[in-house]
């Protein structure tokens, strides 16, 4: 009788490349090589008598059989990992910390695709400033810290680099011979910082005009006409426009997203490659 059975790891591999179409991605989700993903599926493909994905140069999709048998695998791995949650001696718990200004508006579905996708792990989030989240991190109440770039730290994995400018109310007028109102977060901030700092340098004459508790907050003084704020492109409210150059604003740098984590494989390290993976596509985005 010849075996016919399935490696689960390779299973979920072909669910990561389906969803991500990229063998890269799925790498950088399961913490391996993208090498050593292809022989996964290689092997799955030979183990089932059926090729599962088309491959060209520039793109991944897949096959009339791998169609078909993507929800099957969906559920294979859905399974697998009921069972051990079941029969595990507890729910892993994992701690992240992600940064206001990396978290944007995806982040309540990326919390419900990683329950859903591994209910053996209690994933805790918390919300903050990079300071905050980094000193919780280094007094281990955090498994993990998705945050900005700290002038403070060269520890950390970059993850992504995103892009950041000065926006506003598109109905929004600076008054001339004013200074320049700033809406931002409070102390410990690297954007604010990094903001305060480039507007010192080129000699702006500027006012802080309003200090919220997250991103949202300070979005929304942006939204009432308060002024103006360093933001990234994916965090704007409808409504918002890029004023730096005509307000001869400095340009501000493509700021890192990076990853500080102690964990190193495992189910936590999947989700967190997966969470790492999700922030990068957008980034670019």
């Amino acid at each position: 009788m010849i075996e016919r059975s399935l490696d689960v790891d390779a299973v979920r591999a072909f669910v990561h490349v389906a969803d991500t179409g990229s063998f890269t991605r799925c790498a950088e989700i399961m913490g391996t090589s993208q090498s050593a993903i292809s022989l996964k599926i290689q092997r799955l493909e030979t183990r089932l008598g059926h090729r599962l994905l088309e491959r060209t140069p520039r793109s991944v999709r897949l096959s009339a059989p791998g169609a078909i048998f993507l929800e099957r695998a969906r559920d294979l791995v859905a399974a697998h990992d009921r069972v051990l949650g079941a029969f595990g001696a507890s729910r892993q718990r994992l701690a992240i910390g992600i940064s206001d200004h990396v978290a944007g508006p995806e982040l309540p579905t990326l919390i419900s695709r990683m329950n859903a996708r591994d209910t053996g792990v209690l994933i805790e989030i918390r919300i903050g400033s990079t300071g905050e989240l980094l000193q919780a991190f280094d007094r281990r109440e955090l498994n993990a810290a998705i945050v900005r770039f700290h002038d403070d730290r060269d520890d950390g994995k970059v993850v992504a680099e995103e892009k950041f400018g000065w926006f506003a109310a598109s109905d929004w007028r600076h008054r001339h011979g004013e200074p320049i109102p700033v809406a931002t977060m409070p102390e410990p901030c690297g954007v604010r910082s990094l903001a305060s700092r480039r507007l010192d340098d080129a000699g702006i004459d500027w006012t802080e005009i309003f200090i919220g508790g997250g991103v949202a907050a300070v979005s929304a003084a942006v939204t009432a006409k308060l002024g103006v704020a360093a933001l990234a492109p994916r965090m704007l409210p409808f409504g918002v426009v890029d004023v730096g150059p005509a307000l001869g604003l400095p340009d501000l740098p493509r700021l890192p997203i990076v990853l500080h984590s102690r964990v190193r494989d495992g189910r936590s390290a999947a989700i967190l490659g997966e969470l790492s993976a999700a922030f990068r596509s957008a980034a670019r985005d």
